[in-house]
């Protein structure tokens, strides 16, 4: 059997990147990783199709709206899942959860970064980058 290969995805300090690294750039940092983990998921599993460059731009010219975010942030949920299941773990990462904790302090972006980290540890030892072997 062929296991289809991927790019291994960077750890990142959940609460660095709730809270520390946005507040240091004026919020600058969460766009910056919202495209940067939209384009490591692409590159983790190629079967899927995603618009980092998109995602990205919904939140920095659309937050205005509400709606298109929390759309944005339900999909990135939908994604991180479907990451966790081509690793082969139990999926945790809920839509909803990363749509509805937007409204808590922000918490979202922790969560999402909680769940992310998950896959990344499923690939113990695989530098950001590298090549690994998806499960489903």
């Amino acid at each position: 059997m062929h296991r289809l290969p991927g790019l291994a995805m960077k750890r990142r300090g959940p609460v660095a990147v709730w809270l520390g690294l946005p507040l240091v750039t004026l919020g600058i940092y969460q766009l910056v990783w919202y495209y940067k983990i939209h384009k490591e998921l692409q590159e983790f599993d190629r079967r899927r199709t995603l618009s980092p460059a998109g995602s990205m731009l919904v939140l920095l010219f659309l937050s205005w709206t509400l709606i298109a975010p929390l759309i944005s942030y339900h999909n990135t949920g939908k994604a991180i899942a479907n990451a966790q299941r081509a690793a082969g773990l139990p999926v945790t990462c809920s839509p909803a959860v990363c749509t509805w904790l937007s409204f808590v302090f922000g918490l979202n972006i922790w969560y999402m970064q909680r769940q992310l980290n998950l896959v990344v540890a499923a690939y113990p030892g695989a530098a950001p980058g590298a090549e690994v072997h998806l499960a489903a």
